[in-house]
């Protein structure tokens, strides 16, 4: 495989850019290597600037759940940029949009269009604060919400004490209010709770992590998170920037029967265009500027070509339910060859999976939190994954990311991916 150009444009890059990239997991650090710079896609494939094509499994992280360069979507955003791209003014296609998302999501009854998924946080936790006149807030170790100031906190010295920042420039004052706790552990959130009694505003997670590699919530789980916040007046806020309208037209949500007062969106709804969305319960919604007192903006929410893409897809996947059984029966083949090859070669693994996401785990221990999902042997992902980039199969380049599915994935392109995924694992192993 030729990479070249890439290395080229990743040395040059250095000079301009921090770390050669705009975004952490690109630079390739987690699995060796240099990156490979992308030039076109279409469809299940990514090509890079040394002409070198891929099977993709990432999807822009999550978003291409059609395929990349799919024309419908790529249709609305040229009929769209016909108009302009730019209006910093209501449009018609932000009505829609939101009538769409509140009909599709039951737990949304008004929302609000911002640029990205950090943005939709953010802005949540802050209205969240806002609604309920409290500070504190608790989140997840090892979920991602964004690089905002209070989501970048690692834990304290035990259960019941607050995060420290966990990235320069988060001041502690920032931290102060952020708790954590081990995802799926209930008795810590009691804890948690009984230690900030009438001080925590609200409770945010991703009810399927994918930024730990991919999660499941244990039985009971959600279920006990929503009795807890119910009976302490918390706000409840799940963030399905990935896994809405990824695993159901209704998000995790759906699927696991469990209703937030608060979600916030992205990826899917922007069909590949920067957008991110928060909303839920009326009277929660209510507080948001101008209709209430906590300030949020943007110039470029609601953009009429993110809204133009979005609405393509949207429709799409609200008047087509059969792309969620599709998505479903591309992961259960795919997973189930990995399986058939894993357990062939006699190697250690889990594998987390749940429709059109799943993780593959080099460590023969359940994962179901950050702390378990460190057993896992990354030295070993990362001959894995420069193994199968160069079998011409693109994964997350780190243990810790969830894989995104599309339905541009054949029958052959299945099996490609299962043969290589085998060859590659006979590869590392020596075999």
């Amino acid at each position: 495989m030729q990479i070249s150009k890439s290395k080229a444009l990743f040395e040059k890059a250095q000079n301009y850019i921090p770390g050669g990239v705009n975004s952490p997991v690109r630079a390739f650090r987690a699995v060796g290597g240099d990156p490979v710079f992308i030039e076109k896609a279409s469809g299940a494939h990514i090509t890079d600037v040394d002409g070198n094509s891929y099977i993709e499994l990432i999807n822009s992280w999550g978003p291409m759940i059609l395929g990349h360069n799919h024309p419908m979507i790529k249709e609305a955003i040229i009929k769209a940029m016909e108009n302009g791209t730019s209006f910093g003014a209501p449009t018609a296609r932000e009505v829609e949009i939101a009538e769409l998302i509140t009909g599709m999501v039951p737990s949304i009854e008004k929302v609000r269009m911002v640029n990205s998924g950090t943005e939709a946080t953010m802005s949540a936790i802050r209205v969240a604060r806002g609604f309920t006149g409290k500070d504190k807030f608790i989140k997840m170790e090892g979920h991602y919400h964004g690089h905002g100031d209070s989501f970048l906190i690692a834990a304290g010295s035990g259960a019941i004490t607050m995060g420290a920042p966990d990235s320069p420039g988060v001041t502690k004052g920032t931290a102060k209010d952020t708790l954590l706790a081990p995802y799926n552990d209930l008795e810590a959130i009691e804890k948690l709770v009984l230690a900030n009694k009438n001080e925590v505003a609200a409770l945010i997670l991703e009810p399927v992590p994918g930024n730990m590699g991919l999660v499941l919530p244990k039985a009971g789980y959600l279920e006990g998170l929503r009795k807890i916040c119910d009976r302490e007046g918390i706000v409840l806020i799940f963030d399905e920037v990935m896994t809405g309208f990824r695993l159901a037209k209704g998000g995790a949500q759906e699927i696991f029967g469990v209703t937030p007062d608060m979600t916030t969106l992205g990826k899917i709804i922007g069909g590949g265009m920067p957008v991110g969305a928060y909303g839920g319960k009326k009277e929660i919604m209510e507080f948001v500027s101008p209709a209430g007192p906590v300030y949020q903006a943007g110039t470029l929410s609601g953009n009429p070509i993110a809204m133009a893409a979005g609405l393509a897809m949207l429709h799409h996947l609200n008047s087509t339910p059969e792309v969620y059984a599709t998505l479903d029966s591309i992961g259960d083949k795919i997973v189930t060859g990995y399986r058939n090859s894993l357990d062939k070669l006699g190697l250690n693994y889990t594998i987390n999976h749940i429709g059109s996401m799943f993780s593959l785990f080099f460590t023969d221990k359940e994962i179901f939190d950050f702390e378990s999902a460190k057993h896992s042997d990354t030295a070993l992902f990362g001959k894995y994954f420069q193994s199968m980039l160069h079998k011409g199969i693109y994964l997350a380049p780190s243990q810790f990311e969830s894989l995104f599915l599309s339905t541009a994935l054949t029958d052959d392109l299945i099996s490609q991916i299962i043969t290589a995924n085998e060859e590659s694992l006979k590869e590392i192993l020596g075999k």
